[in-house]
């Protein structure tokens, strides 16, 4: 039997160190590797994709760390709190650094065995097998906040190699911006690129504004193109949902935009523009909305033409972007 992968990830040098002792006791785990930040741990996890990862209640409680929650389902790797700080003890949900050698190898074994399989998103794409003609100027936009980099996952694994030209908000601290986009390339068919100046929205082109230290928009042109402008929080965000929503008003006919799960209102006002103007709207239900905030604030706004569940999201865009789908609306 191959020994177990495991990662140690906490900003805590005494427990660090205290789990890598009594881990090379043990001849059937292998820790390769340890971190003391996000971005370290997304890095170390992507390139030895371990069995265990052992993260510090620190790294647990950071808003950044639901990226890395959906890396490690992706791959397969089961996540273990240590148990750190005065009066910490090891309990169902905790390891506590200096365990006795024969129950922390238990523990691990048990925990991995009875890990999740590696997921992929899943999807229920609409005209499953059926080819698409994309009608040649619609654009998707998609805002999200928390709970949605799976929502993304979902949505991106499902949109093909030639979709229509993609602009995306999600909400994270800039530390995590690298990983994130890498996060989406690899479940992605389309190109997936940060967002930056001057990036043409030709088809195949997926734009991702995520910690990013500008609002993501839309700029005129043929093709349309993206430019990141610095400036104070809209909504309460950089890059806000509203900004990228807004700038896409004097194209609002061929805008196809989607607001996911996410807290607080980032998002609703723009989407409710886009719709009087003559955009095709959606919005996420609540029942597959990790936090049901922005969506519902657009839902009660009335800014959303459309409520769909996550699982139909992507095909309900993409119905919106075909040419069969516009040529009848005309008729």
């Amino acid at each position: 039997m191959p020994a177990l992968r495991v990662i140690i990830a906490t900003s805590s040098p005494l427990a660090q160190s205290r789990l890598a002792r009594d881990l090379a006791a043990l001849p059937d785990i292998d820790l390769c590797g340890q971190a003391t930040d996000l971005s370290a741990v997304y890095m170390l996890a992507e390139q030895r994709e371990p069995d265990i990862a052992l993260i510090g209640r620190d790294m647990l409680n950071h808003p950044d760390f639901e990226g890395i929650l959906s890396l490690f389902g992706m791959i397969g790797t089961a996540c273990i709190e240590i148990a750190t700080g005065p009066g910490a003890a090891a309990g169902d949900a905790a390891i506590l650094p200096g365990t006795a050698p024969a129950a922390l190898r238990a523990r691990l074994h048990a925990v991995q065995a009875a890990a999740m399989p590696r997921r992929l998103p899943a999807v229920t794409p609409a005209d499953s097998g059926t080819a698409r003609a994309f009608r040649p100027d619609s654009v998707i936009l998609i805002g999200a906040s928390t709970g949605g980099i799976d929502a993304l996952l979902q949505i991106l694994s499902a949109l093909p190699p030639d979709c229509p030209p993609t602009a995306i908000v999600q909400h994270t601290g800039a530390a995590f911006s690298d990983s994130l986009i890498r996060l989406f390339v690899r479940c992605a068919k389309a190109r997936v690129l940060p967002a930056q100046d001057g990036i043409a929205l030709s088809p195949g082109t997926i734009v991702v504004g995520a910690g990013c230290r500008g609002h993501l928009q839309l700029a005129p042109g043929t093709p349309l193109q993206t430019r990141v402008l610095p400036g104070t929080a809209v909504s309460g965000h950089i890059p806000s949902v509203d900004v990228l929503f807004q700038s896409a008003l004097p194209v609002a006919p061929r805008i196809v935009a989607a607001l996911l799960t996410g807290m607080g209102r980032d998002g609703a006002q723009g989407l409710l523009e886009l719709r009087r103007a003559g955009a095709r709207t959606l919005a996420q239900d609540e029942a597959s909305s990790v936090v049901y905030g922005m969506p519902r604030a657009a839902a009660d706004l009335g800014a959303a033409e459309q409520i769909v569940a996550l699982p139909q999201m992507a095909g309900a865009i993409l119905a919106h972007c075909t040419e069969q789908r516009m040529e009848a609306a005309r008729k």
